[in-house]
């Protein structure tokens, strides 16, 4: 289990595209997810701004492990949907481009079977599979609103290497579900969010808490997707984290002393 592939969710560290850049590479990072809504939008990187990216990336030691395409709405529902497949595909196009195969986003909400929103949902992304043939970068469904026994399920019911999955353990404790079936989906993660969180019962509803100090075990985790012979990258992810740059520092770290 050493020598795993730890970065760190960019738009964490709350600052300037430039600057969160810099901060990363000091950070000795190495990979790094960037937000194609809020940071680098499709649109502005082609021709020379690519290859003047391309550069930058390569002087501070830092490789783009994700791109993460974050919509408001599922793809299960209709009202605006070409618009958020449109925009997926761009996001893919540009993780192609510099050197990602991911793109991150949630499915939405999971109908049961046989449920239009299902299907329209399954249609989706069956297009947006064969789409990820032909660009070279594949999206992943972040887990969280719905267990991972369901979101395999979702994927087992696609033709074969249509999407995969961003396991975020965080976001399933924090929603009440846990890592149980893991095995089960392994050989479906493509990325792995590494966000941890406790349950609070009072509430209904967990906290995201520092990576290392909740009920998301990574060593567990980390021999599991082992086993699955899982190469991808371990991208440290915290919302609002009082002193992100202390603290994305000290989750890098924690990452590899497993």
């Amino acid at each position: 289990m050493t020598g795993i592939r730890v970065g760190i969710q960019l738009s964490g560290l709350r600052l300037p595209f430039r600057q969160a850049l810099e901060t990363a590479s000091k950070l000795n990072a190495q990979w790094i997810e960037i937000d194609a809504r809020s940071q680098l939008h499709p649109s502005e990187v082609a021709g020379t701004a690519l290859r003047q990216l391309r550069k930058l990336l390569e002087d501070l030691n830092l490789k783009v492990a994700a791109v993460r395409y974050a919509t408001s709405r599922g793809y299960e529902t209709t009202d605006e949907l070409d618009r958020r497949i449109e925009g997926t595909k761009k996001a893919m196009k540009l993780a192609f481009d510099l050197g990602a195969n991911v793109v991150v986003n949630s499915a939405g909400h999971i109908d049961q079977d046989g449920s239009p929103s299902r299907e329209i949902l399954r249609g989706v992304l069956s297009d947006l599979g064969i789409y990820s043939q032909h660009v070279g970068a594949m999206l992943a469904l972040e887990s969280g609103a719905e267990s991972l026994s369901t979101l395999g399920g979702l994927i087992d019911s696609l033709p074969q290497a249509s999407v995969g999955i961003t396991l975020n353990p965080g976001n399933l404790i924090v929603h009440g579900f846990g890592l149980e079936d893991l095995p089960v989906v392994a050989k479906h993660v493509m990325l792995v969010h590494a966000k941890d969180g406790i349950a609070d019962r009072a509430r209904g509803r967990g906290t995201q808490v520092r990576l290392g100090r909740g009920l998301a075990e990574f060593p567990r985790i980390i021999a599991c997707l082992a086993e699955q012979s899982y190469r991808g990258c371990y991208i440290v992810e915290r919302d609002m984290a009082p002193d992100p740059i202390g603290e994305f520092g000290a989750s890098i770290q924690y990452l590899r002393s497993l």
